[in-house]
């Protein structure tokens, strides 16, 4: 997340906690697609990762694209933690450095793969003269937790506290993950939850297309998508596959009170974050938080609060795809063309939910489990998962040539797709190439990464 929300109007009730949610709702006319896409920076010449200070680090790479572009610095007690565009784009840094293109709403995916490539065209421009490069894998591949550096980031610092509290891999989810994420709009209600249902039970599908973070600490992790199985030990109160989301009834109401129950990190008043780790969002909207006395709820706190929330697929006024590791620019343009396809059309999402709709509550919860070290060799109610992902492919293809937006040379958003159908019609993952490589022509050393695994 770029920046936190900044609305002071208070909030008293729950029906009001509902109705922010709602008010998310847009015509179909005005469906948007928003990018997310973090990458691990290190320096070209010593492939050592990058701090924040200093004449080569992140600091000194945001003020260059601030010049470069012309975005407004975020500001975090005197620190630059990000810039923001005017047409609502904006770029963050995640907690061990990692550099995050937080993409503006956009009508297609042509346009999310032009955004994508202007913004890493700019980035290079000035990472070059500071020798940075960028890893386009989902773990980095190399340093350990304790050779990563901590970004100056006040909501990280509490959140770094809390983590190892509630699990045993929070901290490196923080320091040394990186993803893409897709976010999409809802017309109702009850498009919002079809949707959600869809799109959560097919995320473990997403998690092994995309797989693509197979080295920790200089070798094999064991795991295709290591990522995703550092999410499985974070934090058990805010992460997963929302069982709650499938049952009868499921909407707004639901998803606010399973919100409710998530403990809280922080309460934000003007630039201070107030550490509240472990206690109640309800405590705060009836004036009884125990570590700020007299203070009330406001349409910020819920804001910021559905922020820290991290399941497969999370709803805030928009409905975010959080399953999948990083990849090349391809695959990131590939990540929006998948959900876009199976999503935005109503025949394609009746068709996903029809896919999914022999998977009991056990049979998802177990693909999500073994399909961090399986990949496309996973199997979800008696059918292997590569010809779930084959005919999941399918659907989002008809969805996108029914929506029928075409670029400059009249090609459909199907063109985004095919690193995907390479995939399924190889059988193998990036991760696994990537392992290939390391046995092969990388001599069982992981440092090759840093030449043939970055964004060009």
């Amino acid at each position: 997340m770029a920046r936190d929300t900044s609305d002071t109007t208070p909030l008293t009730t729950r029906a009001a906690l509902i109705d922010w949610f709602a008010a998310g709702e847009k015509p179909r006319a005005r469906f948007a697609i928003g990018t997310e896409h973090e990458k691990i920076p290190f320096h070209t010449a010593t492939c050592e990762p990058v701090p924040y200070a200093g004449d080569r680090g992140i600091r000194a790479l945001l003020d260059g694209l601030a010049r470069e572009t012309g975005w407004e610095p975020i500001w975090d007690v005197g620190n630059v933690i990000g810039l923001t565009a005017p047409e609502g784009g904006a770029i963050s840094i995640e907690p061990g450095g990692q550099f995050e293109l937080s993409g503006a709403p956009l009508p297609d995916v042509h346009a999310t793969a032009r955004e994508l490539a202007e913004h890493l065209a700019a980035t290079r421009r000035v990472a070059d003269g500071l020798g940075i490069g960028f890893l386009d894998l989902g773990m980095s591949p190399k340093w350990t937790q304790g050779e990563t550096p901590v970004m100056p980031k006040s909501r990280y610092r509490i959140m770094a506290g809390y983590m190892p509290k509630v699990g045993s891999l929070g901290l490196d989810m923080m320091l040394r993950t990186a993803t893409v994420q897709v976010n999409l709009d809802f017309s109702s209600e009850a498009d919002m939850a079809r949707k959600m249902r869809a799109s959560l039970a097919l995320q473990p599908v997403a998690t092994a297309l995309f797989a693509n973070s197979p080295f920790t600490d200089g070798r094999p992790n064991g795991f295709l998508s290591r990522r995703s199985e550092i999410w499985r030990d974070t934090d058990a109160d805010r992460t997963g596959m929302l069982p709650g989301a499938f049952e009868p009834g499921f909407g707004y109401e639901a998803y606010v009170d399973w919100l409710l129950d998530v403990p809280m990190y922080f309460v934000k008043r003007g630039d201070t974050y107030h550490d509240v780790s472990g206690a109640s969002f309800r405590d705060l909207m009836a004036g009884k938080l125990a570590q700020m006395p007299g203070a009330y709820a406001t349409v910020s706190d819920w804001a910021n609060h559905a922020s820290t929330v991290f399941p497969e697929v999370r709803l805030k006024r928009f409905l975010e795809m959080r399953g999948a590791d990083v990849g090349d620019a391809g695959m990131i343009a590939a990540q929006a063309a998948f959900w876009v396809g199976l999503l935005y059309d109503d025949a394609a999402l009746d068709a996903a939910l029809d896919l999914v709709s022999g998977w009991g509550g056990t049979e998802r919860e177990a693909l999500r489990a073994t399909v961090p070290r399986l990949g496309l060799a996973a199997s979800v109610a008696g059918r292997n998962l590569g010809g779930v992902a084959a005919e999941a492919l399918a659907i989002a293809r008809s969805g996108l040539v029914a929506r029928a937006r075409r670029d400059e040379h009249g090609r459909d958003e199907t063109l985004h797709l095919q690193p995907l159908e390479a995939i399924v019609a190889a059988g193998r993952t990036h991760a696994e190439d990537r392992l290939a490589d390391y046995d092969g022509p990388w001599r069982r050393s992981v440092d090759p990464a840093f030449t043939d695994c970055t964004f060009r």
